[in-house]
């Protein structure tokens, strides 16, 4: 097996048929150094620009991923690259990133299932991007061909901030979400009151 036959059957593991060929040639044609990660609480995945001391492209995406919501992370990540190309020094998530990631996903949205396409078409239509239907897009892309088709996750940005509620990768701990902060929300621990930061896209079940 050549070393492009292994890579590219590192990538079918996560990622959808129809995404892999081009997912290959994108990171070969920029050089990336791409690490597929253990699941991290924090993040999803992430990028790094080239700098001084590691001169190259960087991205991670979280291994534990379903293939759908691998590839979604997948084109955030490749957004920030292209960003980074275009204009270097801008905001995150500004309309310079986001007008990068619609591009990506319309031109990729045959990778996706025709029931989510609707969405994606209504997510590109226009910027600035809608972060409800976001989620909306998300939840379907993670539990796309569930037999339990009723069954939709419930992220921490689906509630109103002074709800309580367990995370699903620490259900022992009760929190109480205060305040959002861009990406995530300024939480506390209801027994001890120390206060965390947990990310908006997080898997909650609500508590009384």
């Amino acid at each position: 097996m050549t070393t492009e036959e292994r890579y590219r059957a590192i990538l079918r593991n996560h990622l959808p048929e129809q995404a892999v060929g081009w997912v290959y040639e994108y990171l070969e044609r920029y050089k990336v150094h791409f690490h597929i990660t253990r699941e991290r609480r924090s993040k999803l995945g992430d990028y790094r620009w080239p700098q001084s001391r590691h001169p190259f492209h960087e991205m991670s995406v979280n291994g534990d991923l379903p293939k759908l919501m691998f590839l979604w992370v997948f084109l955030h990540e490749a957004a920030h690259l292209e960003t980074h190309l275009k204009y270097r020094s801008v905001q995150p998530h500004g309309h310079e990133w986001q007008y990068e990631y619609v591009r990506l996903i319309a031109d990729h949205r045959d990778c996706f299932p025709d029931e989510v396409r609707p969405m994606l078409d209504r997510y590109v239509a226009r910027v600035p991007l809608q972060r409800s239907l976001g989620h909306e897009i998300e939840k379907a892309l993670r539990h796309h061909g569930s037999d339990i088709q009723s069954v939709v996750a419930m992220c921490l940005d689906d509630l109103p901030a002074g709800s309580r509620f367990r995370l699903k990768t620490k259900p022992e701990v009760l929190f109480e979400s205060i305040e959002r902060r861009r990406t995530r929300w300024l939480c506390r621990d209801v027994d001890s009151s120390r206060k965390y930061a947990v990310a908006g896209r997080a898997e909650v079940t609500e508590c009384p």
